[in-house]
């Protein structure tokens, strides 16, 4: 039951960021729906990001990591949202800006999925390298 709550309140949370991303207005070409792909993205390399440190540097407790993955990041991203975008391009006769739209929303979330993984493990490791011979010094003077 404990992990239902994590998943509603994650998803309350994923829900109400992506209304707040989508309200804003974001100067981009006409007609192309830039804030699904910036929400889209974002929770792309947020998802990439939080597995990879909850698989390979620390463990996260399981309703914790339901709460963030399914519920926060899959109530904020929006494949539905996208799809129906696309279509109503379509509709509107704009096909070439409709595969645009698609192409370039996948390769976004390639490219945010590598740079989280990418963030986690190569940078991650070197900040907590130095943090630990920063706090060994520190340790060290006292």
């Amino acid at each position: 039951m404990k992990k239902y709550i994590f998943i509603g309140v994650g998803g309350s949370l994923g829900a109400v960021l992506r209304f707040i991303i989508k309200a804003i207005q974001i100067n981009g070409y006409k007609n192309m729906p830039i804030n699904t792909l910036v929400i889209n993205a974002m929770g792309s390399f947020m998802l990439a990001l939080i597995l990879t440190v909850a698989f390979e540097m620390c463990k996260f407790d399981t309703h914790i990591h339901l709460g963030i993955t399914t519920g926060l990041l899959g109530a904020f991203t929006t494949f539905s949202t996208l799809c129906k975008e696309t279509v109503e391009l379509m509709r509107q006769g704009f096909y070439i800006l409709a595969v645009t739209y698609m192409a370039i929303s996948a390769v976004l979330g390639f490219a945010a999925v590598y740079s989280g993984v990418y963030l986690v493990r190569k940078v991650a490791p070197v900040i907590l390298k130095n943090r630990s011979n920063s706090t060994l010094k520190q340790g060290e003077i006292n």
